[in-house]
């Protein structure tokens, strides 16, 4: 029988960076499937493309805010 590991919740910073990036992510795999239509839509495009930006901000921003709340952690146990 193999011991049970115990999983630790994930904290308010892993959940938003995970969000954020799982977000991204759906939004580049909207873009290649309109690339992969050859879509004339120029608009739609151009849409597309803000969307990843915001996304790809959002995703820094959480992921820089983990770093800082890890490094909290760290100090606190050192």
């Amino acid at each position: 029988m193999e011991p049970k590991t115990a999983v630790r919740p994930l904290t308010r910073g892993e959940q938003e960076t995970e969000t954020e990036a799982t977000r991204l992510i759906e939004l580049i795999e909207e873009a290649l499937s309109v690339v992969a239509i050859q879509s004339s839509e120029v608009d739609s495009l151009e849409a597309i493309a803000d969307r990843i930006e915001r996304a790809a901000r959002d995703l820094s921003v959480a992921l820089r805010e983990l770093a800082h709340e890890r490094r909290i952690a760290q100090n606190a146990t050192d």
